[in-house]
């Protein structure tokens, strides 16, 4: 699998449907790979940041879309699932939402509905793996900061000023300003402000 392409992973044990769902997200520029069966599927997936998604039938013999949510669960695989069922399998699609899928689509659908649910599980993770990334950047930035400098930084993101995380620290507010101007310098913040989005985002104080 290419870490690098986003993917549609089509799994259903139906050849025309395969051949159908393929030539359908292909239409749109979408990149397919298509399995017989979960099994097939779960042989290959060998990195978790892999972008794109699933689309599994409910229904299949050997390990039911249900099952195959439970398990990419387990080993952790972070694509988002979107389940294909029938009317009577919309109880069971529900608890595979519950178990972590995306979504599900009742049969009979139309092309366009199908699409847009693609698309948009395809641009939530996009966005998700944008914050996940951002969030990474933020966090190794945060680590190159000394204990004293987290502190202060803790602090000036609780709302304190300098004068009153000097008490706390038992240093001058000159101090406290010091080491603002260094956190800051190595946070790459332009302002406390920034600094405080970045502080947040890390979930830092």
């Amino acid at each position: 699998m290419n870490n690098n392409t986003t993917t549609v992973y089509v799994i259903d044990d139906d050849d025309a449907v395969r051949e159908s769902l393929s030539w359908l997200l292909e239409s749109v520029g979408l990149h397919v790979e298509t399995f017989a069966d979960a099994h097939s599927f779960l042989a290959q997936v060998n990195n978790v940041q892999s972008n794109g998604c699933v689309v599994t039938d409910v229904r299949m013999p050997g390990m039911s879309g249900l099952e195959l949510q439970t398990e990419m669960t387990e080993r952790q695989i972070g694509l988002p699932v979107i389940i294909i069922t029938g009317h009577g399998d919309v109880p069971m699609a529900v608890r595979a939402m519950k178990s972590g899928a995306y979504d599900f689509i009742e049969k009979p659908f139309n092309d366009q509905e199908l699409l847009e649910r693609v698309q948009r599980c395809l641009q939530q993770q996009q966005e998700q793996n944008a914050h996940s990334a951002t969030r990474a950047y933020v966090q190794n930035k945060m680590e190159r900061l000394t204990a004293r400098e987290q502190e202060v930084l803790s602090m000036v993101v609780d709302g304190l000023s300098s004068r009153v995380i000097g008490e706390k620290l038992g240093i001058s507010s000159k101090t406290v300003e010091v080491h603002r101007a260094k956190i800051m310098d190595k946070m790459g913040a332009d302002s406390v402000a920034s600094l405080v989005r970045m502080a947040m985002l890390a979930k830092i104080g």
